[in-house]
């Protein structure tokens, strides 16, 4: 290899310097281009394209629905069909959300609107008007019909008043969404029917909660949020209608969550009792369970001018900075005990929470949130479920959900920052490449296979579309102006005039609380040129603290000396696995010399360099465990993988596993008393997941007197060969009291579970770790060495050259091929055989024939 000097990196024949900095200068300014892009503005042709993109997916995922589901609640994207409940497996509590109401239909109205498709509208509309029924005999959560279907009337019918009163279109319309929301408020009522008035978390839409038809009205618990996410819609339905009963029991149960606070934290628990307003679960955070809680008292002061929430709001939010805020992490505490976290994970319903904190004006810890949950989306292309602290997964499922979009816009609208347009162009590309498929769009069952779940949510087209097709947006091209409105957390749109029309009701009162200190912002909204006057980059500042939270992208600064070596400088770095670009842009002007200021030192030089350092994901470890049915016809022939607990008995320090007799848990989500606890009692209870908390399950069945429990996902088909097993976590309370064991089983498995018992009736299974099934023993390997000679070579002498090493093992062969040293006189000819007893004999001769052979079917190898 060519000497380096002065002189040859003049030469540009001869150079390393100009070729390789020419070389160096491209790959830098590929890993430079992404960094650079993100930080860069957007040419309003740039916002042009992506707009039209965003439409054009709308109408792929709309189209899709009115094509292959309508008059369904929901698209099947794999299957190319409708999800109409009752003709599909169940899946527990996720169906809670379908009433047979055109659930996507209703909740896509304002969108339609919104994304200035007003002929699309119109037809909506008419459907809706001529074929949606809300007398059906189905029980349905009380949440989610609130905020999808009375949230989705409400907005479709401001945005069809407000076409009307302009005089171009919807002249037709005489206030049938009003009136199909008049009708569906009172069919949800009778849940508000509690001695504390907070509401039953499902009702029957035809029969309410205490007709005997009604097949619910047994549920003693709800979520926080559940509870409390009711005021907007409920008094927007008050005000619109002229009947107060609605916004005096949203009011009603406010009160009594309020009332309910932990008085020394100012926190709210996850769940409730809706009788005597004890708390069930008493972890406090932002997410699942409390997120929308929050959000609505903010939002009713904006929208209905009443203090009493803004104050409410203030002393929770100054209680969440103090003790669930730790920047950039969001975590759950103990009402109770504030100062200790409760788990080491965060679910993704909490990326709500940097929008919700615009609104407040609190716009730095917004930021850092927000920069976390952008860096999780890079590692894992979507946010999962839940991520812990690490940011490793905890759970993989992501279901198109759109809170990300939903602060992205916020903060965008706040800081005027191009970062979060290229954010929002991000989300845009990952939908397109990671979630598209032909019949729609396919939520993702893990975010680590990349594998689809057959299912598309209205929220997807109600608000993903909304955020970011409004991002994109100047205000000169949308049809309304969107500052006279306010979001419902379903992104509907209800008009802050409603402040101005009164309806009689009683008001709630806020005791006087302790003195909180108020800012410019306590009683407005912030305006940006008051937060960060003449300061661009202020959003800039606060992000890059947290640009490698992840560890992704990463750059490590070298400052190497290079001398004669005999190998190029960068030739020498990759051998040792780095790979390298200038740490500062050269300029094609400038010189080389000025480039390299050691350069006058012939052969010896510094060169500054950058290497990409990708960090490995450390998955959490699960250590597999399996149901093994051992009794006749199975035999321990059938086992079937299943997922570990957190908590209860840990099965991998039982030598033997736990055996018992497997019977079906009535109900069979297990989330009250057990009906049939007399089959139940010392057997292994069989419980879908769904509807509460597997420690709920847990205690339920323990109380009944089970001796095990195996979980069945009720998500239609889930498998362990697709999904990554996960271990199962408690409620956020002490899990101590539970002692059984406890295992999980995908839907696939578990469905091979439960024919086994429907033909079989009497089955017994054994709950143990998968390594220590009955039947199973380590593979034996079986090794022989083989020397080639040559043809008519003596038979003292071996051939140089190569050895075959054959490797037996169970099932499997693999021939493995070595090159060696000559192996010299010293050894014998003669073939060697070198191999391992085993229980099926000694080595056969005839071993080499397994090389192309399989056991036959039904023959234990």
């Amino acid at each position: 290899m060519r000497r380096l000097d002065a002189k040859s990196l003049r030469k540009p024949g001869l150079c390393f310097g100009t070729d390789m900095l020419l070389k160096t200068l491209l790959i830098a300014s590929l890993l430079g281009w992404v960094n650079c892009l993100e930080n860069q503005s957007m040419t309003p042709e740039e916002k042009t394209n992506i707009r039209n993109q965003i439409l054009e997916m709308f109408d792929h995922a709309y189209g899709s629905y009115m094509k292959y589901a309508y008059p369904a609640d929901e698209l099947m994207p794999l299957s190319c069909k409708g999800r109409v409940r009752g003709e599909e497996p169940n899946r527990g509590d996720i169906d809670d959300s379908l009433g047979k109401f055109s659930l996507t239909l209703i909740d896509t109205l304002d969108t339609l609107v919104v994304l200035n498709k007003l002929d699309e509208f119109d037809d909506a509309v008419k459907k809706a008007v001529r074929d949606v029924r809300l007398d059906n005999d189905v029980v349905v959560s009380v949440f989610e019909t609130n905020i999808r279907v009375l949230g989705g009337l409400l907005g479709g019918h401001v945005m069809a008043d407000l076409l009307r009163q302009r005089g171009e279109r919807m002249q037709w319309y005489r206030d049938e969404l009003l009136h199909m929301a008049v009708e569906l408020g009172h069919r949800l009522i009778p849940a508000f029917n509690t001695s504390s008035g907070l509401p039953y978390p499902k009702v029957n839409l035809r029969y309410g909660i205490l007709n005997p038809l009604s097949r619910t009205g047994t549920e003693s618990d709800t979520c926080t949020a559940c509870a409390g996410t009711m005021i907007l819609e409920f008094a927007a339905l008050s005000r619109l209608s002229g009947e107060s009963v609605f916004e005096e029991h949203a009011r009603k149960a406010l009160d009594v969550l309020w009332e309910r606070r932990q008085r020394g934290s100012d926190l709210v628990g996850t769940v409730i009792n809706i009788h005597n307003g004890e708390w069930v679960r008493k972890d406090s955070g932002v997410g699942a369970g409390i997120d929308s809680y929050y959000e609505y008292l903010m939002k009713a002061y904006i929208l209905l001018g009443d203090d009493t929430f803004l104050q409410r709001f203030n002393i929770h939010y100054s209680a969440i900075m103090k003790y669930i805020s730790q920047p950039p992490l969001l975590l759950n505490v103990h009402m109770h005990n504030p100062t200790v976290s409760v788990r080491s994970w965060m679910d993704s319903l909490l990326a709500f929470f940097p929008g919700l904190q615009v609104l407040t004006g609190d716009l730095k810890p917004a930021i850092e949130t927000h920069e976390m949950l952008y860096q999780v989306t890079k590692q894992h292309k979507f946010l999962p479920e839940a991520f812990t602290t690490e940011f490793r997964v905890h759970w993989g499922q992501h279901l198109l959900r759109p809170e990300f979009a939903e602060s992205t816009y916020y903060l965008y609208k706040a800081t005027g920052d191009p970062y979060y347009l290229r954010v929002g162009q991000s989300i845009v590309e990952k939908l397109n490449a990671f979630a598209r498929v032909p019949c729609g769009f396919a939520a993702v069952q893990d975010v680590r296979t990349g594998t689809h779940e057959d299912r598309m949510d209205s929220f997807f087209l109600a608000e993903m579309f909304k955020y970011l097709y409004l991002l994109f947006s100047e205000k000169s091209q949308l049809p309304i102006n969107m500052d006279d409105y306010i979001f419902t957390t379903e992104a509907h749109l209800l008009p802050v005039s409603l402040s101005t029309t009164q309806v009689t009701v009683q008001t709630n009162v806020t005791e006087a609380p302790v003195a909180h200190d108020e800012d410019l912002f306590t009683h407005s909204c912030p305006s940006t040129e008051t937060l960060f006057p003449n300061n661009p980059l202020f959003a800039k500042t606060i992000r890059d603290g947290y640009k490698y939270l992840t560890g992704v992208g990463r750059t490590l600064s070298i400052s190497l000396p290079l001398h004669d070596s005999g190998m190029e400088p960068v030739e020498f770095l990759k051998s040792m696995g780095i790979s390298l670009t200038p740490l500062n842009d050269f300029t094609l002007g400038d010189s080389i010399a000025q480039s390299v200021p050691n350069l006058k030192h012939k052969g010896v030089f510094r060169v500054k360099l950058v290497a990409e350092v990708s960090q490995t994901i450390e998955e959490e470890l699960v250590v597999p465990h399996a149901v093994q049915l051992i009794s006749p016809p199975f035999l321990g022939r059938t086992v079937l993988t299943a997922g570990p607990a957190k908590f209860g008995m840990d099965l991998t320090k039982q030598e033997h596993g736990v055996k018992g007799t497997i019977v079906k848990a009535s109900p069979y989500t297990a989330c009250g008393p057990i009906e049939n606890a007399a089959e139940v009692k010392g057997r292994i209870a069989l419980a879908l997941r769904g509807d509460c908390m597997f420690a709920a399950k847990a205690r339920w069945l323990q109380q009944a007197g089970a001796g095990g429990v195996i979980f069945i996902d009720h998500r239609e088909g889930s498998n362990s060969e697709e999904t990554p097993l996960f271990q199962m976590v408690g409620d956020g309370d002490s899990t101590e009291d539970i002692t059984l064991p406890l295992v999980f089983l995908f839907s696939r498995e578990g469905a091979v579970l439960t024919s086994a018992l429907e033909e079989h009736h009497n089955v017994d299974v054994l709950l143990l770790p998968k390594e220590r099934q009955l039947g199973h023993e380590k593979p034996v390997s079986m090794n022989i060495k083989l020397r080639l000679r040559e043809e008519g070579g003596s038979e003292g002498r071996a051939a140089p050259g190569t050895t075959l090493e054959l490797v037996l093992e169970d099932e499997e062969v693999l021939l493995k091929e070595t090159d060696e040293e000559e192996l010299g006189g010293k050894q014998q000819s003669q073939r060697q055989q070198v191999c391992s007893q085993s229980r099926t004999g000694p080595c056969s001769t005839d071993a080499p024939q397994a090389l192309n052979s399989k056991p036959e079917p039904g023959t234990n190898p």
